[in-house]
């Protein structure tokens, strides 16, 4: 091919190249897809107890055993669990890295514009890990705005909404990309506290003695109303007919005492299995 050519030709060939990639990047899994291929690839963020791989390799927790009765009753044989920090569910959704996520992610109106979400696996209240004796005498996520004291949350986590809406300055926020660098954050003085979800606290308490969930912590109101999440399994927005089917064998399985015992199995309270039931999705992504 003459030099010539080639100058047009190569331009064409890689324009060709990124369209095709692209296309292959929306082409989220169907429901049948999923069937026919005989497993689905499902996303945790290793976040004790919604989703997480144990030592042995396996996964667990709230999201990832609820996914695995679902997944049985709709005839899919096989799930290739897939770990990624937090940060990156939703973009590795929309790439097309996994085709559900099961993390117990909270469903808010923001993410609500960028992914689908399920009808409310669980709910969930809030906390506040700190160093052992908690020095600074914290007891909630408003002190943090009254003080000059610096607050640590996870890269992705709704708790920096909550913190931006109660007034706490950006710069007093230390992120992370994962929850076990909490426990040397707080511990070190990095930053005063963790804000995190109350099971995540409590999880990471029971870890170290250098640290322990906040006591006579009090829920962060936010325009008027305390805070609780609901949460949901995520989808890619082209992956409709799966999070359809996924409702409705999650409609029936919140009826069951295995459900319950799921619940109950990772640390959530009656009250949070009764409010899991007190809102819908479309409700929640309205705000």
């Amino acid at each position: 091919m003459a030099k010539a050519q080639r100058k047009k030709v190569l331009p064409m060939l890689a324009a060709s190249l990124a369209a095709g990639l692209c296309l292959q990047a929306a082409n989220a899994a169907t429901l049948e897809e999923v069937q026919e291929r005989g497993y689905v690839r499902i996303a945790v963020a290793n976040e004790i107890p919604y989703g997480y791989m144990d030592l042995q390799g396996e996964a667990q927790g709230m999201g990832p055993d609820v996914a695995k009765h679902l997944m049985e009753q709709l005839g899919v044989k096989e799930i290739r669990w897939e770990t990624t920090n937090f940060g990156s569910l939703i973009p590795g959704l929309r790439a097309d890295r996994f085709d559900m996520v099961a993390a117990e992610m909270a469903i808010l109106p923001q993410r609500c514009q960028q992914v689908l979400f399920s009808e409310p696996n669980s709910s969930y209240g809030e906390g506040l890990l700190v160093a052992k004796g908690n020095p600074d005498d914290i007891h909630s996520y408003e002190d943090f705005a009254k003080n000059d004291k610096k607050i640590a949350i996870m890269a992705g986590a709704d708790q920096l909404e909550m913190l931006q809406a109660l007034g706490v300055p950006g710069d007093r926020m230390v992120t992370l990309s994962n929850n076990a660098d909490a426990i040397s954050t707080v511990s070190t003085g990095r930053a005063a506290a963790y804000a995190a979800t109350s099971l995540t606290v409590s999880g990471l308490a029971d870890k170290s003695d250098k640290v322990e969930a906040a006591a006579k912590f009090t829920d962060p109101v936010v325009d008027g109303k305390p805070v609780r999440s609901w949460g949901g399994f995520t989808f890619s927005q082209k992956s409709e007919s799966l999070r359809d089917a996924v409702n409705v064998k999650l409609a029936e399985f919140k009826k069951t005492d295995d459900w319950k015992a799921i619940m109950t199995k990772h640390g959530f309270s009656q009250t949070d299995a009764d409010e899991s039931f007190k809102r819908t999705t479309e409700a929640l992504c309205a705000g």
